[in-house]
């Protein structure tokens, strides 16, 4: 058996799978975000141990025995989330401990000031939602914190950490390296690099189950916990995107764009690194707020949940009235990279109800991604299908409108959880299962329904993105 856990922002789910990887549990414990503003965005990463330890007890409650039988554990999470550790890791009480800062999460950018200088460092732009402008920010703003830092790690890491007392950082893959540090740069940064780990890469080993986290839980002995990488890498390997022109489209609270191509691309807009799966590369675009946005849509249209939001959509006519809404809500990631973006209406008229709204709140998502998608093929790779996974892969009525907006067909798996589903063929192959995650994927992923555009809206929505982009080109 494989236990797999996936920390998202919203919740942290987690999957129990036979080794042939067909699943056998699923649950999904919600996670409280301490958002302070507009650039800090915060969580206590003692939330991710807490629902951690709900999740096992679930488990437990489902099958008592079941978590004896458990051969791996397989780790992912958000980011790029930084967690400051403190201290060190305890099982006091029965309660799984280790003393942390808030961590500052992947739509934090409150070290907008540092991103400059570490882009020149690099030698290409570097976001300051990433770990070097974070880590220089909390030196220089917070020091008195900084000085108490035994180790920065990622989302994952803490929550391994937690589990094996191995402090590791993952590198999730060639094509990376501006993003992340090493020795040179924490030097001439004057970072101390005893506080960041040793790189591992996905698929390998942060290390076992301590005793005393095996006895508190009824885990066999030396349980091996590896290290999924990050929550795309996972993704796009259970998403089936396997060959150029394919795209993940990993949905949630952010909206990952993620195209397999031949080569490496070099655009500054976006992002291109080594596919999980064989000799091809991943182009990748990251949107800032897609379901947050749906969030955002449900409370100030004064609605109880996300099925009342999609009725209240579904009554507005294609093209929501002529309405765009830019969904910018957080500042943007690609193509734009500003996070002093900010969304907007544009349309707005006597004539405009909420049903409007709330439809071009899904039209927004849509115009976002194929924003992404034009920007990939300006560089002369091709998108060919959109395959969707995570929390609103199920929602029809949007996936329709994405097939719509891009021209694309959008297919839906079996497993909207596709992090999961990536994990345990991670899982998998570490076991000795499957000879690679190719092969592994082949078999593990199949394609339960496909939306086709509807040719009557094109003209219309290539009237309306041309529109988008002149609306959002103010934000640049």
């Amino acid at each position: 058996m494989l236990l797999t856990i996936d920390i998202g922002t919203s919740s942290l789910k987690s999957s129990i799978w036979d080794e042939n990887i067909y699943r056998i549990s699923f649950n999904s414990i919600p996670l409280k975000i301490k958002d302070n503003n507009d650039y800090k965005h915060e969580i206590n990463p003692s939330v991710w141990l807490r629902a951690f330890d709900e999740s096992i007890n679930k488990i437990k409650n489902d099958n008592k025995n079941i978590i004896h039988e458990i051969k791996a554990i397989v780790i992912s999470g958000n980011g790029p989330s930084l967690v400051p550790v403190t201290g060190e890791l305890s099982l006091a009480n029965n309660v799984l401990e280790v003393s942390a800062q808030n961590a500052r999460l992947w739509l934090d950018t409150r070290a907008v000031k540092y991103q400059k200088e570490i882009s020149e460092l690099m030698g290409g732009y570097v976001d300051a939602s990433f770990f070097l402008p974070k880590t220089l920010y909390i030196k220089n703003e917070e020091n008195e914190i900084y000085n108490r830092i035994k180790y920065f790690l990622g989302c994952p890491e803490y929550l391994a950490y937690a589990l094996t007392g191995e402090a590791k950082s993952v590198f999730p893959c060639e094509g990376f390296e501006r993003w992340f540090w090493n020795n040179k740069i924490l030097e001439k940064l004057n970072l101390d690099s005893k506080k960041f780990p040793p790189f591992i890469r996905p698929g390998e080993l942060f290390g076992v189950l301590t005793e005393k986290v095996s006895a508190h839980y009824g885990f066999k002995k030396n349980i091996p916990v590896i290290s999924g990488g990050p929550d795309f890498f996972a993704a796009v390997l259970g998403s089936g995107v396997k060959i150029p022109g394919e795209i993940c489209d990993r949905t949630g609270s952010s909206e990952g764009i993620n195209l397999c191509v031949d080569s490496h691309v070099i655009d500054k807009r976006l992002m291109s690194y080594r596919h999980p799966a064989g000799n091809f590369w991943n182009l990748s675009g990251i949107i800032n707020t897609t379901g947050k946005a749906i969030d955002w849509g449900i409370e100030i249209l004064g609605l109880n949940n996300f099925d009342e939001f999609i009725s209240l959509a579904k009554k507005s006519k294609p093209g929501s009235g002529g309405i765009i809404f830019i969904p910018y809500l957080a500042g943007e990631r690609a193509p734009i990279w500003n996070p002093s973006a900010r969304s907007m209406w544009n349309g707005i008229s006597l004539s405009s109800s909420r049903n409007d709204f709330a439809s071009s709140i899904l039209e927004g998502i849509g115009y976002a991604i194929r924003d992404v998608i034009s920007v990939m093929e300006e560089s002369g790779v091709k998108a060919e299908q959109l395959r969707v996974t995570g929390k609103l892969a199920g929602c029809a009525a949007l996936n329709q409108i994405k097939a719509d907006i891009t021209g694309l067909p959008v297919l839906e798996g079996n497993c909207k959880e596709s992090e999961l589903l990536g994990l345990a063929i991670i899982g998998a192959c570490y076991l000795g299962k499957f000879k690679n995650y190719t092969e592994a994927s082949s078999a593990a992923v199949k394609i339960e329904k496909t939306y086709e555009p509807n040719i009557k809206h094109k003209a219309m929505y290539d009237e309306l993105f041309d529109k988008y982009k002149k609306i959002r080109n103010v934000e640049l």
